[in-house]
């Protein structure tokens, strides 16, 4: 894998389970009082193997709230349109974030009313080849079939502008589309409007999910 990923120091036992909160001082990084709606970016090119979803995205109103947000703008993707707040009971979201990949997993389903959604662990400090192949036949599959995934993050990545984005305490972020036949991974990321979209590849994202785990 390459090393464009620096990991937070977590312990790989049961670190999928870590919250979600965004790190650092909550005035620095937190949106703004009043979530940011807009419309994203959408483009579906097949001739060029490459798949984006409508989004109705919408920043998450304070530091703590990046699960129910992240769930929030993954099920614009299906037209499903619940409240951040909603979401954030059924995940049991409190000031710490939101605990577990598998509580976004419960929260997609229930809300969707379905059962595709299935919680994948990478519970090593790196995501190896194997782990990698998996994200990028479960995010392609899932937007193939109109469906974001959610993934829980923690590090520093740098997307394919060079930009970084780091949530060393923790994060979730929507994967809402895919392109180069699945090696680079549309972002939709509720901690800054400003930062709304972006691309990752789908290598150093498995390396930013790594100690935790996604729902696809």
């Amino acid at each position: 894998m390459t090393a464009l990923i620096r990991k937070a120091a977590l312990s790989a036992a049961g670190a999928v389970f870590a919250g979600g909160m965004i790190a650092g001082p909550a005035a620095a990084i937190a949106a703004p009082e009043s979530p940011t709606t807009t419309s994203v970016a959408v483009a579906e090119r097949a001739g060029n193997n490459e798949r984006q979803l409508p989004v109705r995205y919408e920043a998450q109103p304070n530091f703590y709230y990046c699960g129910p947000a992240a769930a929030r703008n993954a099920l614009t993707t299906m037209d499903k349109h619940v409240t951040q707040d909603e979401l954030a009971k059924i995940m049991g979201t409190t000031e710490n974030g939101t605990d577990s990949a598998h509580l976004i997993t419960k929260a997609l389903n229930t809300t969707a009313g379905t059962d595709l959604y299935r919680t994948v662990e990478l519970p090593d400090a790196s995501a190896d080849d194997a782990q990698t192949d998996r994200l990028r036949t479960d995010l392609t599959r899932a937007i193939d079939n109109g469906r974001a995934i959610v993934a829980n993050i923690a590090g520093t990545a740098t997307d394919t502008d060079g930009d970084t984005h780091s949530f060393e305490g923790g994060h979730y972020i929507s994967v809402t589309g895919y392109r180069d036949h699945g090696n680079q991974a549309k972002i939709a990321d509720s901690a800054d409007p400003d930062k709304a979209e972006y691309w990752i590849t789908t290598e150093d994202l498995a390396d930013w999910i790594a100690t935790r785990g996604y729902s696809a």
